[in-house]
């Protein structure tokens, strides 16, 4: 079935792996398929598919455990090649053979997993406040080194777990500064903004399927600060740095270019970030941190986007001023400029 609002068209589209729930606005057109991030859906992406001209085919796929579709258990040691072998078979069943990817924070690290996997089937990779080619936690240093070897500090366990109960009973309400719109207001967008679509995110992010094989994962006690490793299973543990590291793009050919536009005052992939551990230990916002640096989300891309561009490749960074991790919602017409930029080289 096929819905529609506001020239945005919804259906479900059968693959060799799983049903995938997809957002598109024509169905001709040079590709380009944006992924969304973490605790999101392909809502998020819906202002942004109109603004693209006609003879792009915009479509925004729902990835597994949020959204529309099915919600299959993530496989964490494979880091984010499930949704990465879930977005190869759309693509198939949609008869694409190469595309434009766009991915905005975890969808960041989807596309450049994609691009690693598939160089050829890239046309240019636009990444949107990126999630780090070293994961989300448990690192220090540009080149991504661990904090220990099990990983700690990244993973399931380090999600708070009033959020994911809110999550899990549907909150729509601002009443904690952990419901998700408080958390959609204050820290995916730079406050004082408000979106006029606040509620359709609000649903988009209580799509997120939570328990252990989804949001936010399973977890195991460590001997290392903040005493919680990585498991094996669901979203946070396949961006944990021990089953992630994107590092092997500078290898890729061909090298289609690449786009890293962000927000310059995201406080989610930032380089002091407050839904990292240790620097949230740093600040005394966690109790009994021992000196674990915090994760220099920021400068670990920058280093590895270097690397690309030293190879051979083309990458442009664009910082927005006055936004925060959702750039592509708070300051649509910068961001449109530069994507239409990159799909035109």
């Amino acid at each position: 079935m096929t819905t529609s609002t506001n020239g945005v068209r919804t259906r479900r589209v059968p693959t060799e792996r799983l049903t995938v729930q997809l957002a598109e606005v024509r169905d001709e057109g040079e590709p380009v398929v944006f992924v969304h991030g973490n605790v999101s859906s392909a809502a998020f992406w819906h202002t942004t598919l109109p603004l693209l001209p006609d003879h792009y085919r915009p479509i925004a796929p729902d990835l597994r455990g949020f959204g529309g579709t099915d919600p299959l258990p993530i496989d964490a040691t494979r880091g984010l090649r499930d949704h990465v072998d879930d977005l190869a078979a759309l693509l198939a069943a949609l008869g694409i053979d190469r595309a434009h990817l766009v991915g905005w924070s975890m969808g960041g690290g989807v596309g450049l997993q994609y691009l690693c996997d598939h160089p050829g089937a890239v046309r240019s990779l636009t990444l949107v406040n990126p999630v780090s080619p070293y994961g989300f936690g448990g690192t220090h240093g540009v080149d991504g080194a661990l904090n220990s070897p099990d990983g700690a500090g990244s993973g399931g366990g380090t999600a708070n777990p009033e959020l994911v109960a809110r999550l899990a009973k549907g909150d729509r309400g601002e009443g904690s500064p952990l419901s998700p719109r408080a958390v959609l207001a204050n820290y995916y967008l730079k406050p004082p903004w408000r979106s006029g679509h606040e509620d359709a995110y609000v649903e988009a992010m209580l799509t997120t399927r939570t328990g252990d094989d989804h949001y936010p994962g399973d977890s195991v006690a460590s001997p290392a600060w903040p005493g919680v490793a990585p498991g094996t299973r669901g979203v946070l543990n396949c961006l944990s740095p021990l089953h992630l590291r994107l590092d092997e793009v500078r290898l890729i050919d061909p090298k289609p270019p690449i786009l890293w536009i962000r927000g310059e005052d995201d406080v989610i992939v930032s380089d002091t970030s407050l839904f990292d551990l240790a620097h949230l230990g740093a600040i005394g916002a966690v109790p009994g941190w021992d000196g674990t640096p915090a994760q220099p989300m920021v400068a670990q891309t920058r280093h590895v986007l270097d690397r690309y561009a030293a190879g051979g490749g083309t990458v442009r960074e664009v910082v927005v001023s006055d936004a925060g991790h959702a750039v592509h919602l708070e300051r649509p017409e910068e961001f449109g400029a530069a994507l239409l930029e990159v799909l035109s080289t």
